[in-house]
């Protein structure tokens, strides 16, 4: 994953730098309202991941991760 964390894949997807963002199952929707609202607009694929847990180890952090981008 290039960029992991809202605020960073946030960014990336205003950027159009990105073609598939991740979200964690179990994030809180007032976290990635914002990031989904802004990937719909820009036409950019969600996946939806089961856990925060197994999106952190899919990108390579040892920590819950609510979203991440590639």
């Amino acid at each position: 994953m290039r960029y992991v964390g809202v605020k960073e894949v946030l960014k990336a997807v205003r950027n159009n730098d990105v073609s598939k963002v991740y979200i964690g199952k179990d994030a809180e929707t007032h976290v990635v309202a914002e990031l989904i609202t802004s990937c719909n607009e820009m036409n950019i694929k969600i996946v939806e991941v089961e856990t925060m847990q197994k999106l952190g180890e899919m990108a390579g952090i040892e920590v819950k991760a609510a979203t991440a981008a590639e």
